[in-house]
């Protein structure tokens, strides 16, 4: 591994010094990578996806950049196997409420289990309103302050585990326990972030989360969701405001964007968010 090759990384969780691999320093390393590298999809949105290389995504991450499940886990994992962590990447596949009850994965994202302290854990940076910190891999439900969680085994033909957050968009994730590697997620990623009819293509997205909620910024609509209380949504009606939000509250630096870059984005938002009114009648 490069000499220093974490060192902005971990910065950037806020950590000055490589932390020891304990399950005390896993759950403050998920809770500083949720918090402060949002889940985002800009360079997708402007026909430049970055490709989904582990050591790449370090990189990016530590110039202020984000991503989405391949960049995150993936990076997050080699940071982890890094610092003494024992990591293991997982096939894993999203579904949406009408898809909920299916058993196949179809590897359009990428989970990991850790092992550390004698016990083992479902880790994942990657989902944007996923959990806040590390669940125990064993079947149950985990609650993490107001937000409830369930796992449990994937009853199909392959072993793995099905993650529930009945509260998300997409409730559940389905996980195959064989082992994967970045490979495995190269040719989904390029539909991903290349096919016309996918969503990360169809519409900007950034997420992050905290202890208490989830911020969402989705074209020009920006969202606050918390557990037990309404769900708050503005308009970014201008530019400015747009782009205070993308590099305030979600961290991501811009000085990879150019002035055209930032105009042709905010024209391609503001092309979507006409659309999605007219779709609402």
């Amino acid at each position: 591994m490069t000499p220093g090759l974490f060192d902005g990384y971990l910065r950037r969780l806020g950590f000055t010094q490589p932390p020891r691999p304990t399950a005390e320093a896993l759950f403050a390393l998920q809770r500083a990578h949720v918090e402060r590298i949002p889940y985002e999809n800009l360079g997708i949105q402007l026909g430049r996806p970055p490709g989904i290389d582990p050591e790449l995504s370090v990189r990016r991450f530590a110039a202020g950049r984000g991503g989405y499940c391949f960049h995150l886990n993936g990076a997050f994992a080699l940071l982890l196997e890094g610092l003494g962590f024992a990591v293991t990447r997982h096939l894993a596949g999203v579904l949406g409420p009408a898809d909920r009850e299916r058993l196949d994965v179809n590897g359009d994202h990428l989970a990991l289990t850790v092992r550390v302290d004698g016990a083992e854990y479902f880790v994942d940076a990657g989902l944007g309103d996923g959990p806040y910190e590390p669940l125990p891999l064993r079947a149950g439900t985990h609650r993490q302050g107001k937000f409830t969680y369930g796992l449990g085994p994937l009853d199909g033909d392959r072993p793995g585990w099905r993650y529930v957050n009945d509260a998300g968009p997409f409730p559940v994730v389905n996980v195959l326990s064989a082992p994967a590697v970045t490979a495995d997620f190269e040719a989904t990623h390029v539909r991903l972030s290349t096919a016309p009819d996918s969503g990360f293509v169809r519409t900007l997205a950034l997420l992050r989360r905290d202890a208490h909620g989830i911020d969402a910024l989705r074209g020009r609509v920006l969202s606050r969701t918390e557990p037990a209380k309404r769900t708050t949504e503005r308009i970014l009606d201008t530019p400015g405001e747009f782009w205070a939000v993308v590099g305030g509250l979600f961290e991501r630096k811009l000085d990879d964007l150019t002035a055209a870059d930032r105009t042709a984005l905010w024209d391609r938002v503001c092309a979507a968010h006409e659309t999605w009114l007219a779709t609402r009648g």
